[in-house]
């Protein structure tokens, strides 16, 4: 507030009064001239030379609150003037301006002041445990490096996944060819829209051309811009060509390319693109990253977290209620691996702990991303831990990884450097502007002489945070509130928005499947002896080993997991899959580990339901096998060349 007196000589710039033996005013002025830099003078009140300089002002009120003297003589104390010397920085003025315009704050900040003041050694030990040593602003320069670095590895895997797969799921002798899938949209799309509006109905470059060569180029498209991206070349322009690309083959993909990591991998993607720096070459020095799109970016791990946590109870689903889920996952999940054979081995006690855990690390410990510093480091350690549990007991894809590249995002730029080898850091050649530990008295600020690039513009990004904000709320909303009413006007932004793949609702294993039905696809010559064909990964020979396959996808097989669980009417994919391997496809057959007719294609072909269950310690040691099965009737009638499904 501001006190009734003026001094006789002001400071030449303002200058800050606080207690110098007070632990808790020294940490928080520190952190304040880290912020301030030279706008503004701090000294301490038992500096003997502020008596003679300032004799105006009463010794006592020093040791109850920091004061602040403006060069026109005007001395204000207590919040007031905490706010007014941050607010002399460019970028910490927000606070000042609610203290002058909205009365309330004002006086909630006064009354918390002082509440603070009077406990100061113990809001010193509370700093301490959330800041750490070093209650300096944070930077993030390092995080945004390896951040880029570490999503350009995700592009990159995720484009050579579908590169080695592509023909054999939407080549032209494909299961789902894309050229047939472009047919149809168009003549779905066309009937409502003209020109380049088809593009926002249905975003894909293959209205330019569904052709074999130009989804090869896509994908090849896809792994330069990667490559690039990981070198820090034109991050921005790189980013928003492999959001585009990879959102273009996932509407030709279709259910092969469907999966919530897929769209993780969207969401993070766009983000990314006004995350990164708006420079082409590496290695210039480059402004602060956005705060607003790193936030985003945590809150988007928060919503994957706690999403994933929120369904699970939502569902009803008695075994997440009564914390049994985890003795039928390891089991059921789509690709087990041999570690998750002997996790599915361990007590029931063991696995009811487990869930609870899981539980906690989904619900509670996501609201410590928006925590201080240090303790947003909880969350980090324990999300990469159950990351890692996850790769190691099933194949997800890369959704392990992506998870941990955005738990990045929780560190600042010193937590990194010290997880990082001091050899590695050496090696990334950080500009002065990107050293964490350099530049922490001012971040901001460009080195004399060299040109920084740009930054996204606050005009581009606010709007832009509301919808990445308003979008997920109202899917999360609807999706637990079927009866909500929703205004017509988001429900309207929303169907625009969507075909875009960017602004999404996750919630991971929200119903677990308590029992194993694997489809075995058997073709024959004579309607009598039956010859199975072995998929590369999913469940078949009881004896092969479940093995490790994760960062690469193969869709395929994912696909059949889900075909299980469901009649083969509503997967027509399957359908087209039984007629390629009737016509001897070699581009379908190539995505199996064996074809049991490898001159000529069988004359008849059948699906048929087996229920899958791990063996346990003695059965293997027995009979050398890792599953036990039992037959359960057919899943897809036998099919022949010359007829549909019988």
């Amino acid at each position: 507030m501001r006190l009734d007196v003026r001094v006789g000589t002001p400071p030449e710039k303002p200058l800050l009064i606080f207690d110098g033996d007070c632990n808790f005013c020294r940490v928080w002025v520190h952190r304040w001239q880290h912020a301030t830099g030279d706008y503004v003078e701090y000294v301490p009140f038992q500096d003997p030379s502020l008596a003679e300089r300032y004799p105006e002002l009463p010794r006592a009120g020093f040791e109850t609150a920091v004061h602040l003297i403006e060069p026109d003589g005007r001395v204000f104390n207590g919040a007031e003037a905490a706010f007014r010397a941050l607010g002399h920085s460019p970028h910490e003025s927000i606070l000042l301006a609610w203290y002058a315009r909205r009365p309330w704050f004002a006086r909630t900040s006064e009354v918390i002041y002082r509440f603070v003041a009077s406990r100061r050694p113990l809001f010193s030990k509370l700093t301490r445990l959330a800041w750490g040593q070093h209650p300096e602003p944070s930077t993030y320069h390092l995080v945004r490096l390896c951040f880029l670095k570490a999503l350009g590895l995700v592009y990159l895997i995720a484009f050579l996944s579908l590169w080695v797969q592509l023909m054999g799921l939407i080549g032209s002798g494909g299961i789902l060819p894309a050229n047939l899938t472009m047919f149809g949209l168009r003549q779905e799309v066309n009937a409502a829209h003209v020109g380049w509006t088809r593009y926002l109905a249905a975003p894909t470059l293959c209205w330019i051309s569904a052709s074999d060569g130009f989804l090869k180029f896509q994908c090849g498209a896809g792994v330069a811009l990667a490559v690039l991206l990981i070198l820090g070349i034109a991050p921005a322009p790189c980013l928003f060509l492999l959001w585009l690309i990879y959102l273009s083959l996932s509407v030709v993909f279709r259910d092969f390319l469907h999966f919530q990591w897929d769209n993780l991998l969207l969401e993070t993607g766009f983000l990314a693109i006004f995350f990164a720096p708006l420079q082409l070459l590496p290695f210039k020095p480059s402004l602060p990253p956005s705060r607003l799109m790193l936030w985003l970016l945590r809150w988007l791990l928060f919503r994957l977290m706690f999403g994933s946590g929120l369904v699970k109870l939502a569902s009803g689903d008695p075994t997440w209620r009564n914390l049994t889920a985890l003795q039928f996952h390891y089991e059921t999940q789509p690709l087990p691996t041999w570690i998750g054979w002997y996790a599915h081995q361990l007590p029931a006690r063991v696995q009811q702990f487990s869930t609870l855990m899981m539980f906690i690390i989904e619900l509670v410990v996501p609201f410590l991303i928006f925590a201080p510093r240090r303790l947003r480091q909880i969350p980090c350690v324990a999300f990469v831990a159950l990351q890692i549990v996850i790769f190691l007991t099933g194949n997800y894809c890369f959704f392990n990884l992506l998870t941990t590249v955005l738990c990045l995002t929780l560190l600042d730029d010193r937590a990194l450097s010290r997880l990082l080898p001091a050899a590695l850091i050496k090696n990334l050649k950080l500009s002065p502007a990107e050293q964490p530990l350099v530049t922490a008295m001012n971040p901001s600020a460009p080195d004399s002489g060299v040109t920084t690039c740009r930054r996204w513009p606050i005009q581009f990004i606010f709007p832009l945070t509301c919808i990445a904000i308003l979008m997920p709320l109202m899917q999360n909303a609807m999706a637990l509130f079927p009866r909500l009413n929703v205004p017509r006007e988001l429900i309207r932004a929303y169907a625009w928005i969507s075909p875009f793949r960017s602004f999404n609702h996750y919630g991971l294993f929200q119903v677990m499947t308590t029992n194993r039905m694997e489809i075995v696809i058997e073709g024959s010559d004579d309607g009598k002896t039956w010859s199975a064909y072995e998929f590369k990964y999913k469940p078949g020979d009881v004896k092969r080993r479940p093995g490790f396959v994760a960062p690469h996808q193969p869709r395929l097989d994912w696909q059949m997991w889900f075909a299980a669980l469901s009649d083969y009417r509503y997967n027509p994919w399957l359908v087209e899959l039984c007629i390629r391997l009737l016509n001897g496809s070699p581009k379908v057959a190539d995505l199996l580990r064996t074809n049991p007719f490898p001159r000529a294609p069988p004359k008849y072909l059948r699906a048929v339901m087996y229920e899958y269950k791990f063996t346990d310690f003695a059965t293997r040691r027995r009979t050398g096998a890792w599953w036990r099965r039992e037959p359960k009737g057919l899943y897809l009638p036998v099919m022949t060349k010359k007829s549909t499904v019988n």
